[in-house]
């Protein structure tokens, strides 16, 4: 369990994507603190998710190193159902993801990340 938030759906998985759907609830300590009369999931806390679920489905580093693209489009406020998107090119690297909504699809994040090629 990552800050409250467990019990991930899988809904695909393959060797190099996942898709998962996930309840973030109000409980959760991800919203403490964050504008305490407005709750609201930080964009760190959604990077945090998306690096957590890649190494839990891909054996990837817990670290954000090359950040290629993030970007934040909408509010994903307490008890909202989410998709997760993540996929993982090994080619390259890099780690890309969308993060929308379970009800009616509007994406609130989506970028990608990257590990050093050795």
């Amino acid at each position: 369990m990552i800050h409250s938030i467990s019990g991930e759906e899988v809904l695909e998985k393959s060797e190099n994507a996942v898709s998962l759907k996930v309840k973030i609830v109000a409980e959760s300590d991800y919203f403490d603190g964050h504008f305490p009369q407005f709750k609201l999931l930080p964009a760190v806390a959604q990077i945090d998710l998306v690096v957590h679920y890649a190494q839990k489905y891909f054996g990837l580093p817990l670290s954000t190193p090359n950040i290629k693209r993030f970007k934040f489009s909408d509010k994903i406020l307490p008890d909202t159902s989410v998709f997760f998107k993540i996929a993982f090119d090994s080619a390259k690297n890099r780690v890309s993801f969308e993060v929308s909504d379970c009800e009616d699809g509007r994406v609130y994040s989506s970028g990608s990340y990257a590990f050093p090629i050795n």
